[in-house]
């Protein structure tokens, strides 16, 4: 079994740093071999082409741009009367991957808009995610890319967001029935929403396109305190075969760098067990070992 990749988020890793040239610097000089960052609009496109090149870290995963902020937006994807808005979105955030040779756009839904209520709007709201996604998946599958999709809890995180679950997801991805939208399963907000972890990722598995990590409750390290246990839970995706990245979306305790221990050790693990398998096969192939 390849050990796992993971990627640092840089949206949430090394923000003692203020800009994100200087964070992926920080992830390279860290160990990491690859980025994701939510939004990354307001940075210098060629500035960002230029430090990835130097360090030679992949940029694997960005998100739709959110819509406006100060309006309450958190993306377009399913949002009644804002389908344009989404397209141009659509459009800056093809700019970027494009630009930076990201296979990955994690098309934000956005939120139940003020004063609706859910169960009235969920089948519009449906409706137009569905239209919205197919729309990026025929334009994405022009360029090699992968749209993802991914559910926001909400009861802790954001409660007006409309894509709350797997299972909401799943469904969602079965009406557009195209191979190149996939699920993103961030394990804090499918922990929050579902729990019963070890199922949900053996039964959408052949779904996912992209996983992130944090522990719950506090949105921290993988090895701070709390519910998960990380070590089972690689163990698990590794015995599946997950080829994908695991994007490290969390809050650190204290300084990044303080807070990579845990992953440290896994690429230490990681090499040795894959050195020794590689051993085994070759005894195996001499005829060393029965």
């Amino acid at each position: 079994m390849p050990p796992l990749k993971f990627c640092a988020n840089i949206s949430w890793l090394f923000t003692e740093l203020p800009d994100f040239s200087q964070r992926i610097y920080a992830a390279a000089s860290a160990g990491f071999q690859a980025v994701e960052a939510a939004w990354l609009y307001d940075s210098d496109l060629q500035e960002l082409q230029r430090v990835r090149e130097a360090t030679g870290v992949d940029v694997v995963l960005i998100n739709t741009p959110p819509g406006d902020v100060k309006e309450g937006d958190l993306g377009l994807g399913a949002v009644p009367g804002k389908e344009t808005e989404f397209k141009q979105g659509l459009d800056l955030a093809l700019k970027y991957a494009k630009a930076l040779g990201c296979k990955r756009i994690h098309l934000m839904a956005g939120r139940i808009p003020v004063g609706s209520h859910r169960a009235a709007v969920a089948r519009e709201m449906e409706a137009i995610f569905v239209q919205n996604l197919k729309y990026a998946a025929d334009i994405f599958s022009k360029e090699g890319i992968t749209g993802l999709i991914e559910p926001i809890n909400t009861r802790i995180t954001d409660p007006r967001y409309f894509l709350d679950s797997p299972h909401q997801a799943a469904a969602i991805l079965e009406k557009v029935g195209k191979p190149n939208i996939k699920l993103q399963m961030d394990v804090f907000h499918w922990q929050i929403m579902d729990g019963n972890l070890t199922q949900n990722i053996h039964k959408y598995f052949p779904l996912i396109g992209h996983i992130q990590v944090a522990q719950v409750p506090g949105r921290n390290e993988p090895d701070s305190a709390g519910e998960i246990s990380y070590s089972y839970l690689f163990n698990t995706l590794e015995q599946l075969g997950y080829q994908g990245h695991i994007g490290c979306e969390y809050k650190p305790l204290g300084a990044t760098d303080e807070g990579l221990g845990w992953l440290k050790d896994y690429w230490t693990d990681g090499v040795a067990v894959g050195k020794l398998n590689d051993s085994i096969l070759a005894n195996i192939a001499h005829g060393h070992m029965t």
